[in-house]
């Protein structure tokens, strides 16, 4: 019952002023000038084991190890020590470019997960757990505002494995608006660190997947 979280961003223009509507990815505008975006981000917030269920929710975020383990995990470290508080820290730099319907974006984070307290935490052994990764994406406008192409590849660097994925795909907005779109993509995963009902693969998943959605933004 206190402010126990907060965030922070940093987005320059230094081209255009702009980067397309909502940021969002892709150069659906077809920029006549290259639109730049150079961007930081930093978040701090005080979890616990309460405040993160183990469960399936479409919106649930946990907090995972790089091996997707969710560190309330009772003995996931030894037996008899269970952490059920921990500081989560993360901050990340990203910049894009977006012409002629060319976009190409990629994103650098680091994360820290500190403070722990729950039975048997003395015996951790260690005090900070830390881990890093990326993620960057190519798209371009087949037909404008129409048919999008694109590929993307992503990888975490942690203390408990170095999990990847890729995938290339297709947006079609059959209405030339951001706002309905139908996708299709194949993904291949490699260890997945995370995974949800809101999400085509599993935690710990390693293989490829067919994937197919329609989506509407309101």
């Amino acid at each position: 019952n206190g402010l126990r979280t907060f965030s922070l961003a940093l987005d320059w223009f230094p081209t255009t002023g702009e980067f397309g509507k909502f940021n969002a990815y892709g150069d659906f505008e077809d920029h006549k000038k290259a639109a730049t975006l150079l961007e930081g981000h930093f978040t701090y917030s005080q979890e616990n084991k309460e405040s993160q269920p183990n469960n399936d929710q479409f919106e649930n975020v946990q907090l995972r190890l790089s091996d997707g383990s969710i560190i309330f995990t009772p003995d996931l470290f030894a037996s008899g020590i269970t952490i059920n508080d921990a500081v989560y820290k993360m901050t990340s730099t990203a910049i894009g470019v977006k012409y002629r319907g060319f976009a190409l974006e990629g994103e650098y984070y680091w994360r820290w997960l500190s403070n722990f307290t729950g039975n048997g935490t003395d015996s951790l052994g260690f005090n900070l757990l830390t881990g890093n990764g990326f993620q960057l994406m190519a798209s371009y406008m087949i037909v404008q505002q129409k048919l999008q192409a694109y590929a993307t590849l992503s990888q975490v660097f942690g203390d408990y494995g170095n999990p990847w994925d890729a995938r290339i795909g297709f947006n079609f907005f059959p209405w030339k608006t951001q706002a309905f779109r139908w996708n299709a993509e194949y993904i291949q995963i490699y260890r997945s660190p995370v995974g949800a009902l809101s999400l085509p693969y599993p935690v710990g998943g390693t293989g490829g997947i067919f994937n197919m959605d329609f989506m509407i933004n309101f």
